[in-house]
């Protein structure tokens, strides 16, 4: 970490590998002690930032740099699923790829493949997106998976629904494949759409 006495929300996102929305979140419910400014910006310190890591087994780096970055694809449409995991895999060498086709196949491989980021259709017979996103943010111990929710339906009431879930951005069908990379690969800020 750096010499600085506090972080910014931005660097605390960075160092735990998710987006600065769920660490105000975090903050917010208390999960990771934080302090306000007199402009209402929130600053953690390096200690509350460690031990908070240390809690819930999260590497500062944000996974061990010795293994890929692990995406799970969740589509129930066969082609468009096998498509995104084609394209993780031909775009980004660096990342493990693996796919479901439902939110209950997704829940496995929550347990086998332990993904970092999870690129997730929001409209899927069964347990939908929205079900998936919340059932994951709400467990501590996978809470820090990040969640891209895609949808062919991007009202605004969806989009609303998927960050309040907690998803980090909800992007619409059909898909912009370079703005889904660069946002599963963290080049994109939060919410864009």
């Amino acid at each position: 970490m750096t010499e600085k006495h506090y972080l910014t929300p931005q660097e605390v996102a960075r160092l735990l590998m998710v987006s600065p929305v769920t660490v105000r979140q975090w903050a917010q419910r208390g999960e990771i002690e934080a302090a306000t400014t007199p402009g209402g910006h929130r600053r953690f310190s390096h200690d509350a930032v460690s031990a908070f890591a240390r809690k819930r087994g999260i590497s500062l780096s944000g996974r061990d740099d010795n293994r890929a970055l692990r995406v799970l694809v969740v589509d129930d449409d066969p082609q468009l699923n096998r498509f995104l995991t084609e394209l993780f895999e031909l775009r980004s060498p660096q990342v493990d790829v693996e796919s479901a086709s439902n939110g209950f196949e997704a829940g496995r491989k929550l347990e086998s493949f332990k993904p970092d980021v999870m690129v997730l259709d929001l409209m899927m017979p069964g347990m939908d997106g929205f079900e998936v996103c919340h059932m994951v943010k709400n467990d501590p111990l996978r809470s820090a998976i990040r969640i891209v929710a895609i949808t062919a339906f991007a009202s605004e009431e969806n989009v609303t629904r998927a960050l309040e879930a907690g998803a980090e951005q909800c992007l619409s069908k059909p898909l912009d494949t370079d703005l889904l990379v660069n946002t599963v690969l963290g080049n994109v800020p939060a919410h864009v759409t």
